[in-house]
């Protein structure tokens, strides 16, 4: 078989960075949870355009009388937290669906609850942190309305971004318990080093399926997660 070539994220050829991770939800992650996937990167994307509109909105309260310590902050939240949040709660994710890995379950239960915590902190909106949330934006209006309407987009996508990561994360971790997830059986994968070697998990599984079926491989072992889903969330 061919290693799959990296392919995210998608850079142009000319550049001498290549991407860094490979990722092909069709593929690799098991039909029952394909959507629920792209929803959690549909999710990724539209933090990152938030942190993105925020950095505007930072530019306008800068600009109606607010302090440029804000601007500063918003440009380091989305260089900051666009790439780290991919790689730190929807990668564990992917993986998790990819393998019915409980180890990258729990790695994403804890980095997620986190990021839902520091989103509703982005939400409130505290003066001098770099985002435009609910208390900066509306103590603005006093100030300056026309760049307390601009703060108010960023405002109300940043609320509608931590509902739904409060969503999701109920969502993933209603599936994962229904279908028999522990910590005890992420505690067994880290002790036996499962959790780093997913080749491993998938060795048996593509031996039988190189025989059966020839080049043409499925990316993911045998016994993907069953996890009932009952709603139409």
């Amino acid at each position: 078989m061919a290693e799959n070539v990296n392919n995210f994220p998608p850079l142009p050829k000319f550049l001498k960075i290549k991407p860094c991770f490979y990722q092909n939800i069709d593929e690799e992650i098991p039909a029952p949870h394909k959507q629920l996937v792209r929803r959690v990167y549909t999710l990724w994307l539209m933090y990152s355009a938030t942190l993105c509109v925020n950095v505007i909105s930072c530019i306008a309260w800068w600009a109606g009388g607010g302090s440029a310590t804000n601007f500063g902050f918003s440009l380091l939240w989305v260089i900051l937290f666009s790439p780290c949040s991919y790689t730190c709660w929807f990668r564990p994710l992917y993986k998790a669906f990819r393998a019915d890995s409980s180890f990258n379950f729990m790695a994403f239960f804890f980095i997620f609850f986190l990021q839902c915590v520091l989103a509703v902190i982005q939400t409130v909106g505290i003066s001098g942190w770099g985002t435009c949330g609910w208390i900066a934006t509306v103590m603005f209006f006093s100030y300056n309305v026309g760049s307390a309407i601009v703060m108010l987009i960023a405002t109300l996508l940043f609320t509608v971004v931590t509902v739904l990561m409060a969503l999701v994360l109920i969502k993933v971790h209603t599936l994962y318990r229904g279908g028999g997830g522990s910590l005890g059986r992420a505690q067994e994968e880290w002790s036996s080093g499962l959790w780093k070697s997913a080749p491993v998990r998938e060795a048996g599984f593509n031996a039988v399926a190189q025989s059966a079926q020839g080049p043409t491989l499925p990316q993911y072992p045998t016994t993907v997660p069953s996890y009932p889903d009952n709603s139409h969330w």
